[in-house]
This record gives C-alpha cells, sequence and structure tokens, in this order.
C-alpha cells in the first residue's frame, strides 16, 4: 500500500532545496568580496614566477629602455643608416667590408679604451656565439617583441638561458672584422616585432607603449 507525503511535507522539501542551491550561487561571491581568492602578490615582473607561484599581474610603467653601456665617453662613431636621412648622413651610416657597400642596420659606439656593455631591459639571453666576420655576438630577448643585439664583444660573463636585469654587465666591447676601422667598439642593434630600428630613437622610452 503506497503512502504519499503530505502537501507541507512536499513544500518543506523544496525549500529547503532551493536555500542550498541559493547559498552554493551565493558563497563564492562573498568569499571573493572578502578576500578569499585574492591570495597573489603585485609584482612588477614580466614573466610568471613558476618557483614561488607568483602571479603576474603588474607590469613596471615607469621602466624605460636605456642605453647599451654606462660610460660618458662613449660616442657614436657609425649611425643606423636610415632611408630619410640626408645623403651625407646616410654615406656615414654604411659599412664597406670586402668590396662591397653594407646599410647599418645599428648603431656602433666606440672610445679608446675597452667598456662595459649592459643589458638595456631586464630579458633572457637567447643566443651566444662567434662570428669571424661580425666576432662576439650576444642576443637577448626582452617582454613586448623586443631583442637586443650586442656584437663585437668580449669577456662575455653571462651564459645561454640566463636572465638578466636591466643595467647589469654582460661583457664588454671589442673588435670585428667587419669594421676593423672602428677599433674598440660595441655595434648595438635594437629589434621590434622582428624589424631593425635606429635605437637612438627608443632610449628612454617605455617598452609598453612602443
Amino acid at each position: 500500500m503506497k503512502r504519499e507525503l503530505k502537501k507541507s511535507v512536499v513544500y518543506g522539501l523544496y525549500g529547503i532545496s532551493f536555500l542550498f542551491l541559493l547559498g552554493a550561487i551565493l558563497l563564492p561571491i562573498f568569499a571573493s568580496k572578502n578576500g578569499v581568492e585574492q591570495d597573489f602578490e603585485y609584482v612588477s615582473k614580466g614573466i610568471l614566477d613558476y618557483e614561488n607561484n607568483v602571479k603576474v599581474v603588474n607590469i613596471d610603467t615607469n621602466t624605460q629602455i636605456i642605453r647599451p653601456y654606462n660610460n660618458d665617453k662613449v660616442e657614436i662613431v657609425r649611425g643606423y643608416y636610415d632611408y630619410k636621412a640626408t645623403s651625407e648622413s646616410q654615406e656615414k651610416s654604411l659599412i664597406y667590408y670586402e668590396g662591397t657597400y653594407m646599410q647599418s642596420s645599428g648603431v656602433a659606439y666606440a672610445t679608446t679604451d675597452a667598456f662595459d656593455v649592459v643589458t638595456i631591459l631586464d630579458g633572457t639571453v637567447e643566443r651566444i656565439e662567434n662570428d669571424d666576420t661580425l666576432g662576439n655576438i650576444v642576443t637577448i630577448k626582452h617582454n613586448s617583441g623586443i631583442t637586443s643585439v650586442y656584437q663585437s664583444v668580449s669577456d662575455i660573463i653571462v651564459n645561454e638561458g640566463d636572465t638578466v636585469i636591466q643595467g647589469s654587465t654582460i661583457a664588454k666591447s671589442s673588435t670585428s672584422n667587419i669594421s676593423s676601422d672602428l677599433g674598440n667598439h660595441l655595434y648595438f642593434e635594437l629589434i621590434i616585432d622582428g624589424v631593425c630600428v635606429n635605437p637612438e630613437e627608443y632610449y628612454g622610452k617605455n617598452p609598453n607603449e612602443l
């Protein structure tokens, strides 16, 4: 013989179920407002620190691209070849090597004595190589699609895969076969989104605004 539940009991069960469902929906909202889930740190790095499980949620808006040296005696001895520049400026930005003229895709900096070469931004050493023509080369990858290339260097003190801090010394200026006429120098290239640009136009700028 089947027994039917009283209507009051049925309504009571519906009410309890509704309260459970409402609680399941509202509990995460109240918890979030009270900071239960906001347990991450705000940092100014451009990468996720997996070792310390720190979530990157902010980028330092005060960062500026600096020059690849910190010696006030350094001067430009060969400029970047600009198609819009005067013919005189373009002529000074040509590289002559083994009977061929090439347009300079970077800037050569020099002094009489070797000087420290520093990284323009925080980044990761992507590649270190030795080229018979260009000399020793250090390539560093940065955020915002920026890559910096340091040619004609010696006494390299970083390795591929190293994380470097802006302004830290990575090598010394030296010489190269392609620009032997310049003597001791650093040949520096700045690449943004795969395109070589004139470094002199980007120093002091925030990489996030490029």
